[in-house]
């Protein structure tokens, strides 16, 4: 799989250039509203196209599945593409957001690239091969109780249908942790979870590209990921927690008793 990594390695550098030097001029960029507070700028069509072009070269028979794009057809290996995670940040100048690039195969995850262009941060990971930032190897935190702990989030943004579930979720675990951060871009979330940055993470409903590498990350990291009923349907559910083995279990019998039905 390195040349695979290598190939995700130079388009997420690319387009995190392509992003940097768009970003003295958000002012001027064409912007989309594609739903409720889900906006795409000219910037994350142009990063993907240049993803796209770069895996294509190297890939002509892989799929691809892009947030921008959707899905191309292909083969059994299969391209996640997030080109700009957290856009609203982007947009506003709030220097949080990063390139997303996965690579699945047959369903399981193989490959991991998540590129922060401010902090020339890099995240790679391959399966059974370990979790890097930049040259260091990662592991998850191991904070062993909820006291003193800094949990990662995502707010339900895009629609009102869970925000009372998730207020729960909310209230349960900042009444024990020392701290909840929404920084807004779920990539790096998970990416911080697997340096030991974030001791975990949940979120309900966020898309397949927005987490297929930090997931890989994290479990690289060693760190356990599951959907809230504890199985590994998150990335069809986009229902996640994450963190260390000891931080995943304490979050989620902290998250479980909110719940419902539709969020299963």
């Amino acid at each position: 799989m390195q040349p695979m990594l290598n190939t995700a390695i130079r388009a997420a550098r690319s387009a995190g250039d392509l992003i940097l030097r768009a970003s003295d001029n958000v002012g001027q960029l064409r912007i989309d509203q594609k739903g409720k507070n889900d906006f795409a700028s000219e910037v994350d069509r142009a990063a993907e196209r240049e993803i796209i072009n770069i895996i294509r070269t190297a890939y002509p028979d892989h799929a691809i599945l892009a947030e921008e794009s959707g899905q191309h057809k292909g083969n059994d290996f299969v391209w996640v593409i997030d080109p700009l995670d957290g856009t609203t940040n982007f947009l506003h100048g709030f220097p949080q957001y990063a390139v997303s690039i996965a690579l699945k195969y047959k369903d399981k995850l193989e490959v991991a690239v998540i590129y922060d262009p401010l902090r020339d941060e890099l995240f790679t990971a391959k399966r059974g091969g370990g979790a890097m930032l930049n040259s260091r190897r990662l592991r998850v935190t191991n904070q062993t109780t909820m006291k003193g702990a800094l949990i990662g989030t995502g707010f339900p943004f895009k629609t009102d249908l869970h925000l009372d579930a998730y207020t729960g979720m909310f209230k349960a675990i900042s009444m024990q942790a020392a701290g909840i951060r929404r920084a807004g871009a779920a990539a790096l979330d998970l990416a911080y979870v697997a340096a030991g940055r974030l001791d975990g993470f949940w979120e309900i409903g966020i898309m397949e590209w927005d987490m297929a590498a930090g997931i890989l990350l994290i479990k690289e990291a060693g760190g356990v990921v599951t959907d809230f009923s504890f199985n590994d349907n998150y990335l069809v559910s986009g229902n996640v927690i994450a963190g260390s083995p000891k931080m995943h279990q304490m979050l989620y019998q902290l998250i479980e008793p909110n719940v419902t039905d539709n969020l299963k």
